[in-house]
Formats: structure tokens, sequence, C-alpha cells
């Protein structure tokens, strides 16, 4: 069904000033509230909008995500995240995202033989790293060495070309994790260690982080199990703060380097890829379970500087469907490395018990998020707090190039220009210097 044939249905703005009517076009989808279309809106009225943060604007159409924040649903391509996770590999979602289906064995086997191929980055980027500091954040690094990709691979940077968009497309989902892993080695002062193309994602992944060249690397299957949940569910979250981000970057047909270096940019703010850390400072803040009362109580207080972490959603107003699967990977990883009686975990525990019984969070929807388990498995692992948002970025790039795909190869692909209500200086004279007081 086409757009035109869709918009039946009209919504009528009436100015109260003039009494002029117009008449603006409804949009609905497949899923989720219809929208007012306002693109014709100052061409008829002189008005535009108002919307900031535009929470409350469709800025595209997509096919890719839905989120039912009120009931708690996540879908990609139509298929619930829980059944992804149970049943998908990373790779299998990857597919989806970018293809609009689950492959089949063929497809898939051909899909990885071709990440596999992209595993490696050009030689001379190992020696770009000796230009940060050793205690550079990780997150500043991947800013860098992600946008200078477009200097290494100039055969792939034509966006209208469909071969050149799929090759970094694939370049980028392979190369990526590459350059985490090389990230971290750099920050603690290891050498880096090449990808084995015998390993699947996670297991790849975790060996170029873990594995050392004096050492053979086996990789742990829980481990790698719970790595790849952590992927998938952070593979896509709709129009987030960093999609959008990569979207208007992209949407002035900049290559897609640069738009994923401009996506992993806005990813670093602490509001967006760096919560699971804060919910860690966050636990060990509160140190011990008989002091969660009192913290509780204080992030209850408006006038306390207290947050608490990992609690909530800007999207969801339901409990995050993503944190019920982190939750039991969390049980798995922590017995399979034989941590008992781990403090930050019965601390998160029992911290989630209370306060899913207090009438204060449960009236206000306050459920754990997928960032409240998170931390607390990529530190058992072995990740320090300030690799934690480097892994975000490892698993939303599949999200920001299929975003940025389907962006690109929409016909009516116009640059993002966003509107402003202005609110300083009215036109004023100009005062030479030695008249200005």
């Amino acid at each position: 069904m086409t757009e035109k044939e869709i918009e039946k249905k009209y919504f009528t703005l009436t100015n109260d000033e003039t009494g002029e009517s117009y008449k603006l076009p409804v949009i609905e989808g497949t899923l989720g509230p219809s929208v007012i279309d306002v693109r014709k809106l100052y061409a008829q009225s002189g008005y535009f909008t108002f919307d900031p943060s535009f929470t409350s604007t469709g800025s595209c159409k997509s096919r890719l995500t839905f989120i039912d924040g009120e009931k708690g649903i996540l879908l990609h391509r139509g298929y619930t995240i829980e059944e992804l996770t149970e049943k998908s590999s990373f790779l299998e979602v990857c597919h989806l995202l970018l293809y609009g289906d689950l492959p089949n064995q063929n497809e898939l086997d051909e899909f990885t033989k071709n990440i596999k191929y992209h595993t490696m980055v050009n030689e001379q980027i190992n020696y770009f790293f000796r230009g940060f500091r050793r205690d550079a954040h990780p997150m500043a690094i991947m800013c860098g060495v992600v946008g200078a990709l477009s200097a290494f691979y100039h055969d792939s940077l034509d966006i209208y070309d469909k071969r050149q968009r799929e090759i970094s497309a694939h370049r980028l989902l392979a190369k990526i994790p590459t350059l985490a892993a090389m990230t971290y080695k750099y920050n603690i002062g290891q050498p880096f260690m090449y990808p084995r193309n015998d390993l699947n994602y996670a297991e790849n992944f975790l060996y170029m982080c873990f594995g050392v060249p004096a050492e053979e690397y086996k990789p742990n299957p829980v481990l790698a199990k719970a790595m790849d949940r952590i992927f998938i569910l952070h593979a896509d979250h709709e129009q987030n703060a960093s999609t959008s981000t990569v979207r208007l970057a992209g949407s002035s047909y900049a290559n897609p380097f640069a738009c994923i270096a401009a996506g992993i940019a806005s990813l670093w703010g602490p509001s967006h890829g760096g919560a699971n850390q804060a919910v860690l400072e966050m636990l060990s803040e509160i140190g011990s379970k008989d002091k969660i009362p009192e913290f509780l109580e204080r992030a209850k207080d408006k006038n306390d500087p207290f947050r608490l972490m990992g609690f909530g959603h800007r999207v969801y107003k339901n409990y995050d469907p993503r944190a019920g699967v982190l939750r039991e990977s969390c049980h798995e990883v922590l017995e399979e490395l034989g941590v008992k009686n781990e403090p930050r975990l019965e601390l998160a525990m029992e911290l989630e018990r209370i306060a899913l019984e207090d009438p204060y969070f449960v009236e206000r929807k306050l459920f754990p998020n997928v960032d409240f388990y998170s931390g607390i498995i990529l530190n058992a692992m072995g990740f320090p707090t300030n690799m934690f948002t480097v892994l975000f970025a490892v698993a939303r790039t599949v999200g920001w190039i299929s975003q940025w795909k389907e962006m690109v190869e929409e016909p009516t692909l116009r640059i993002g220009r966003p509107r402003q209500l202005y609110t300083g200086p009215t036109k004023r004279p100009y005062v030479d210097i030695n008249e200005r007081k």
C-alpha cells in the first residue's frame, strides 16, 4: 500500500486569530500511533511546529524496528527481541536488519563468509593508534579510528552505488569489533590480536580482547553466548539519539564511515551509551543492602542529586523486554566464572526487589532496563567500565548501518534541516567600537 493510498484521514488545524483552517493528512503505519503530516504546514499557514528533542515528531519512515513503550514490546522486522535472543545468532539478526528477512542456512553461510572476509584492518591503522595517549578514553579513540576508515577504503565510498554501499556495510560490521578490541589492547598496553576467522562473531571478539600471543585461547561458550545476546539486545532501538545523528549526517550524503563515527560520538554521552557504567557506579555508592532504603528515599527527593540508574526508560513505560533476557544471562555468566556471592549482583537483585514493591516506583513504572544488568555481566567478563560504551557501539553498528542504508535508498531523501524558535534580539543598529559602553 502506497503512502497516497493511506492518506485518507485528515487532521484539521484552526487558527484562533484568523479563523483559517488547515487540512493536514494523517498517515498510518502498520503498528503504533498515526502521524500528522506537517510538511506543508509552513507553506499553508506561515507556522512551524515546535518540538524540543523531537519527542513528538516522526522524523522518518522505517521498516526496521518497532517499540511499544507502554506494553514493553521491541520488534525487529516483526520478530520479538525475546525470540531473536533465544533462537538466533547476532549475525542472523544483522542479516535481518540489513536485508529484511532472517537468512536460510545458505544465505547465512554466505553472509558470514562476507563478514569474515573483512575482519582485518589495513596494517597502517595499527600505527595510527600510536598517535593516541595510552590513557585516552576508548571512545575518543573509536571516534577517530572509525572516521579514519574512509581514508583507507576509497573503493566503497560512493553511496549512489548499491554494491559499494553493501561492501561498506560489511566492512563496518566486520571491522568495528576489530577496532574496538585494538582500542582495549592499546589502553592496557598489550599487543593487538589479529582476528581468527575460525571463530564465530562473539568468540572472535572475546579472543581479540582477551587472547595473548603467549598462550592458546579457548573460547568459553557461556561467555560467548552472553556476548552474542548483548550484541543482539543492543543491535537497534529505533530513532534514538545516536541513530538520529547517523541519519542526519547521512542526509548530507556523507560517506558511511563518517556517519558511523558521528553515531559513536553521540553514543558517548552518559545519558545514552554510558548508562550501564553509571549503574555500577551507583551500586558501589550504595555499598550494602542495608543502605538501599536510604538511597531509595534519596531517589524520591527532587532536591537530592542522587538518581536511581538503570531504572526507567525514555521510551519504555513498562518492563524493558531486554532486561529479563540479561537478568538470566547475568546469573549464567557469574555461575560459569565461579563468582559466588557477587556483592554487586546481590545488591542489584535486592534493589530490584525492593524498588518493584515500592508504590512510588511502581506507580511511575520505573522498572529495570537493559543497562541494569549489562554492566554487571561485562564487568564479570573482565571489561573495565571505560569499555562499556565501546561494546555498545560494536552492537549498535548494524542498526546504524541498516538505518543509514534504508535512508539512502529512500527516493525522497533530502538533507535534514530542523527549524527553530528564535528568541534572541531583534535587528539592532551597529555601534562603532569607540562608541560602545
